[in-house]
C-alpha cells in the first residue's frame, strides 16, 4: 500500500474511533442505525485471502505459535507476587526448551510472540529460538498490556518502544503483530498501518486468512485469525473456571485440523509455554503433530512466510 493512502486510512480510522467514542455516552438500544453501522464497521474482515493451493501443492497450511508471556502475565497487573512470577519462570527456564526440541525433532517451524519485556528478562530465549533458523518472533505488546484500556498515546508509545526493543534483540525489525490478550483496541489498526506490519494475528471473524478492513475499505492488512477454542490458555489454566483435561482439548486440536484439512485453508494454533510446555500437556502437542505427520499433503509454516504466499497469489505486493 502507498504511504499516501496509508496516510488516509489513518485520518479516518482516528476520526471514526473518536465518533465511536462520542457513542457510548448513550446506551446502545439508544444509538441510531448509522452509530450502529460506525462501531461495526471500524474494523471487518474483508475478502478471504485462501490460496488455491499451499507451498508444495499441500492442501492445508498449519501454523504454530506460541505467546511467550512468561512473568508478564502477572506484571501487567502489578502482580509482583513471588509465587505467580515464578509461574511465568517456568515458560523461560524449562518450558521453551521443552517445546523446541519437540519441533526439531519434527523439523517444524512455528511462531513465537511475546511481549518485549520477556523477552528483556530472558534474552537468552532469543538464541534458543532463532538457533534452528526455521522460526519467527513477531511483537506481543510491550508488558502485555490490554490496548483498549490504553489512551492512543499510550499505546502507540507502548507498541514504538516494543518494536525498537525487539528490533534490537533479535536483530531484525519484527513484521508480525498479535495483541496481547487478542486486546484490540479501537486506535489499533490504525497503528499497526502506521508503522508498516506486514499482518496482525488476534481478531476472530474468519478461520481463513482475509484482508483487514476499515471503516469499509481494504486496507492491505492481512489477518491470520486465531480462536479461543485453539488457545491452550483458557482451558489449560488448572485455576481457571474453565479447566478442561488435557486429552480432551487434543480432541478438540484434532477435529479442528481435520475440517481445516478438509476446506483447504489454514489450522492456527495458539500456545503458551508457560502452560502447553508442562510433561502432561507438551505430550498432546507431540501426539497432535504426529497425528497432523499422518497427512502427506500438510505444509508447516511460520505466520510470516504463510502471509507472504497468500499476499504473492492474491497480488497484493
Amino acid at each position: 500500500m502507498n504511504k499516501s493512502l496509508t496516510a488516509f486510512f489513518i485520518a479516518t480510522l482516528i476520526l471514526t474511533t473518536s465518533l465511536a467514542r462520542a457513542q457510548d455516552e448513550a446506551p446502545a438500544w439508544e444509538w441510531s442505525d448509522e452509530q450502529i453501522e460506525k462501531a461495526v464497521n471500524l474494523v471487518r474482515a474483508g475478502r478471504d485471502l485462501t490460496p488455491t493451493n499451499w507451498p508444495g501443492g499441500a492442501k492445508v497450511a498449519v501454523l504454530l505459535s506460541f505467546d511467550v508471556d512468561n512473568e508478564t502475565v502477572w506484571l501487567r497487573n502489578n502482580d509482583t507476587s513471588i509465587g505467580g512470577l515464578s509461574q511465568g519462570e517456568y515458560g523461560a527456564r524449562v518450558a521453551l526448551r521443552r517445546i523446541l526440541d519437540l519441533l526439531d525433532t519434527h523439523a517444524v517451524p512455528a511462531s513465537f510472540f511475546g511481549p518485549a519485556v520477556s523477552f528483556s528478562l530472558a534474552p537468552q530465549m532469543i538464541e534458543m529460538i532463532q538457533a534452528s533458523g526455521r522460526h519467527e518472533i513477531g511483537v506481543h505488546g510491550w508488558i502485555h498490556e490490554r490496548n483498549a484500556n490504553l489512551e492512543r498515546d499510550d499505546e502507540e508509545r507502548l507498541l514504538q518502544q516494543a518494536v525498537v526493543r525487539m528490533t534490537e534483540l533479535i536483530g531484525k525489525r519484527p513484521v508480525g503483530y498479535r495483541a496481547p490478550s487478542w486486546n484490540f483496541s479501537d486506535n489499533t489498526l490504525s497503528l499497526l498501518l502506521e508503522m508498516g506490519f506486514l499482518y496482525d494475528s488476534s481478531l476472530m471473524a474468519d478461520d481463513r486468512p482475509y484482508e483487514i478492513v476499515a471503516s469499509g475499505e481494504p486496507t492491505g492488512l492481512v489477518e491470520l485469525p486465531v480462536q479461543w477454542i485453539l488457545d491452550d490458555a483458557p482451558l489449560m489454566n488448572p485455576l481457571g473456571d474453565r479447566y478442561a483435561n488435557p486429552r480432551d482439548v487434543l480432541q478438540v486440536y484434532k477435529d479442528e485440523f481435520d475440517v481445516a484439512y478438509e476446506e483447504g485453508t489454514t489450522f492456527v494454533l495458539t500456545m503458551h509455554p508457560h502452560y502447553i510446555g508442562h510433561r502432561s500437556r507438551i505430550v498432546i502437542l507431540r501426539e497432535l503433530i504426529e497425528y497432523i505427520n499422518a497427512r502427506t499433503d500438510v505444509w508447516y509454516g511460520t505466520h510470516e512466510d504463510a502471509v507472504r504466499w497468500v499476499r504473492q497469489r492474491a497480488d497484493m505486493d
